[in-house]
């Protein structure tokens, strides 16, 4: 069950100290992109969403990392971000995970992962030995694939909060 924990648990991408990221040894950040950075259906990152990427491309390198299929839609947000991006992902596998990896020649320690599903983003991340970050939703109109991956999601929030594992809404670290 612990590879469904992310290492960092907050309300949003607003909320993270990146400080303590970089202090790690963090210099990559992955970012997914439905959700997280914009919401699932918008294709126009909020100024305060441009702010924060500028901002943090003075410390790290920013990445996307999306399951959307739309790579049109993923590369005109990135092309707003100014960042580089995969799409088409296949999260939690860690088929994107390794391209990404492989393409800009990061180490496993160096990298960490943002997204808003555990099914997907922190899974995936675990698995590959990545530091994961989840975040909350940006709200709650989501793609239907999401749907699905949610009403898992629940199910296994069930069962590590019985474990005391994980416990939605208690933000951590």
């Amino acid at each position: 069950m612990k590879k469904y924990v992310p290492k960092m648990y907050k309300s949003s991408i607003f909320d993270i100290d990146y400080d303590k990221i970089y202090d790690i040894g963090i210099r990559c950040i992955i970012f997914d992109l439905d959700n997280t950075i914009v919401a699932a259906k918008e294709s126009i990152p909020t100024k305060k969403v441009l702010y924060l990427i500028k901002k943090l491309k003075k410390k790290f390198d920013i990445y996307i990392l999306s399951n959307n299929s739309s790579k049109k839609r993923v590369s005109n947000v990135c092309k707003m971000l100014e960042i580089s991006f995969i799409s088409f992902a296949m999260k939690p596998f860690s088929f994107g995970f390794k391209r990404l990896l492989k393409k800009y020649k990061y180490d496993i320690s160096q990298v960490c992962i943002i997204g808003d599903q555990i099914m997907t983003d922190v899974l995936g991340g675990n698995n590959m030995g990545i530091f994961t970050v989840l975040v909350e939703p940006i709200n709650s109109n989501e793609l239907k694939v999401t749907s699905v991956n949610r009403f898992f999601e629940r199910k296994k929030i069930v069962k590590l909060e019985k474990l005391g594992m994980f416990k939605k809404g208690e933000f951590y670290g």
